[in-house]
């Protein structure tokens, strides 16, 4: 629907659309039979409100300005798929555009309204002539029936203008930068774009996102369940004596994530050779070859946003040559020892150090460092990072970064909690142009990437349903070949 500067919609068409005769928009306005939809309360619903409820208590007598974002152009008249923003629909377990999720004071500390599009009905012509009307797009929600799957009130988008037009502006908060018209409505009043009191907002959601209820850890699982199964699909159509394309197994992967759940939960990176020393190859624009190394990071998103993120790097021919597997191992100890290291109490810093240390080893050990361990352990060094690149992991949830806006103190320099969930993911990576290392290790890279939630007394990994030692990984690669292609169920 296209915004008018009064709040209200009119239907979206595009300037090839015809214009019809009198006599068939009258013949298009009858004889259509209205079927009701059966709407139940999701079973997740009490879980947002809880989420709403904290949300609340930090922000006692302010007005809290939540938006989802808008549909995004793709190309002239199409557009990308719509995927809500992560914080609304934490939240609120909404999934179309255009949503704003207002939280005003009240006695009881805020009453939550979602103003949304109400159903393009068959009352209106935009029924049939609107690119967004149930003709072209299908049966959408009343807002009555919006309000029942939800547990929450909701309000005509039409009615947004004067709703954001009489929120008191000292004592309002809004996450900005997803949708134009709220941020527009915010800059006549608060024209800093970035203010303190809204970046204050946007922290403690994240910091809010850290721990994961049951719930959660459960559709993390489904995801993770999901991509293992992706992995195995791959596995069972590479081979190990030809080449294939990257974007092949990219699409394999991509066939199960939609199978199985809502899309990828990010670009997938399928790193063939010297493509798996890139950090963000996700061009996959290579081709496998035996002999050589193949780092696949890849994801599913599951259903209701939660994404898995696991990365595993495999020989091509299904062998690892002894360097190879020297390197490999290297990682795969660094993996182990942060994952040993997980538990409540411990500082996110120092499960990153935990895993450098024994990178540097590692790359003593190949007799790279131009220092000794500690040296390069050190904050005045580091020189270790040339091939290590990145930190240890991040936060996983319904982002594949989660709780990014969180601050520092509670995150990447605070200690993990009970319920954390986070990926532990070291590599080591020899650009093919660095004259630093010996020939036969430029190209490689590996990396291998779980992902875990923190417990009581340690760490569950969620994604161990892949292997990860090299000899595990060799023998998993020669079953999932003799198993042989499969089509998702």
């Amino acid at each position: 629907m296209a915004e008018q500067g009064d709040g209200t919609t009119t239907p979206k068409t595009e300037s090839h659309d015809p214009d019809f005769p009198e006599a068939f928009l009258q013949f298009m306005r009858g004889g259509w039979r209205e079927d009701r939809l059966d709407v139940t309360a999701r079973p997740e619903a009490p879980n947002h409100a809880k989420r709403r409820a904290a949300l609340s208590d930090a922000f006692p007598g302010e007005t809290l300005i939540i938006p989802t974002g808008n549909e995004k152009v793709r190309a002239n008249d199409t557009d990308h798929p719509f995927r809500p923003g992560s914080d609304f629909v934490y939240l609120t377990g909404d999934s179309d555009p255009d949503g704003v999720l207002i939280l005003r004071p009240s006695g009881s500390g805020h009453d939550a309204v979602l103003y949304t599009h109400d159903r393009n009905s068959k009352d209106t012509d935009a029924f049939f002539r609107s690119r967004n009307g149930e003709l072209w797009v299908g049966r959408r929600h009343t807002l009555a029936e919006r309000s029942t799957e939800l547990g929450l009130e909701t309000a005509s988008y039409n009615e947004l203008g004067k709703a954001l037009a009489d929120c008191a502006p000292a004592r309002t908060r809004v996450l900005r930068g997803l949708d134009p018209a709220v941020d527009r409505a915010v800059l006549a009043y608060d024209p800093d774009p970035q203010s303190r009191r809204d970046r204050a907002l946007a922290a403690v959601i994240s910091e809010l996102k850290l721990v994961k209820d049951e719930w959660e850890i459960a559709q993390l699982q489904e995801a993770i369940d999901a991509t293992v199964r992706g992995f195995e699909d791959v596995a069972r159509v590479l081979p190990a004596d030809r080449a294939v394309k990257e974007r092949l197994l990219e699409g394999v992967f991509a066939l199960r994530a939609r199978h199985d759940g809502n899309d990828v939960g990010y670009g997938s990176i399928v790193g063939a050779g010297a493509h798996a020393t890139i950090l963000h190859w996700v061009r996959n624009t290579g081709v496998t070859r035996p002999g050589e190394l193949l780092l696949m990071d890849m994801g599913v998103e599951g259903h209701t946003y939660y994404t898995a993120d696991v990365t595993r790097t495999v020989p091509v021919s299904g062998t690892f040559t002894p360097l190879q597997r020297q390197v490999y191992d290297i990682v795969h100890a660094s993996q182990q020892a942060g994952m040993d290291a997980v538990k409540p109490g411990v500082k996110f810093r120092d499960i990153h150090l935990t895993c450098m240390r024994v990178l540097a080893e590692g790359l003593a050990d190949l007799g790279l460092l131009p220092v000794s361990v500690d040296e390069a352990m050190s904050e005045n060094s580091t020189v270790y990072r040339r091939w290590t690149l990145h930190g240890f992991g991040h936060m996983l949830g319904i982002d594949v970064h989660d709780c990014s806006a969180a601050r520092k103190e509670t995150y990447r320099d605070g200690e993990l909690k009970e319920g954390y969930v986070l990926t532990v993911e070291p590599g080591l990576y020899f650009q093919p142009e660095d004259d630093l290392v010996p020939e036969e290790l430029r190209g490689i890279g590996v990396r291998i990437e779980d992902d875990v939630v923190v417990t009581a007394d340690g760490c569950r990994n969620l994604s161990a349903g892949l292997p990860r030692s090299s000899a595990e990984v060799e023998a998993w690669l020669a079953s999932q070949r003799e198993a042989g292609p499969r089509l998702p169920e």
